[in-house]
């Protein structure tokens, strides 16, 4: 088989790299952006598919949610506000749990 260079070198193949249909899509356009509506299909338990086997019959071992995350991307403000949720959630259940000892002390 010939080479990357070969066929680059090739006068017939020349014009591949010059042409922009055949560049490769950045990271940044290729993923679709959604909106804090959304947000909730990356962790909830209504989207998540466990799969054994793929469309052809061989075992594999990942969820949907890891396709969602491969195509789908929250847009920058929404993202800031999603780690802002997160972070705010983690400080409720730490004072959640440091209440419940002063609770039971109760009855």
């Amino acid at each position: 088989m010939s080479s990357q260079e070969e066929i680059l070198s090739d006068g017939r193949f020349s014009r591949i790299t010059r042409d922009p249909r055949f560049w490769e899509m950045p990271e940044k356009e290729r993923k679709i952006k959604i909106d804090k509506r959304f947000r909730a299909m990356f962790h909830d338990k209504k989207f998540k598919l466990k799969y054994t086997v793929d469309k052809r019959g061989r075992p594999v071992n990942y969820t949907s949610t890891e396709n969602l995350r491969k195509f789908y991307a929250l847009s920058e403000s929404d993202s800031d506000i999603s780690e802002g949720d997160s972070e705010e959630l983690t400080e409720k259940k730490k004072k959640k749990k440091k209440a419940k000892p002063k609770g039971q002390a109760d009855s």
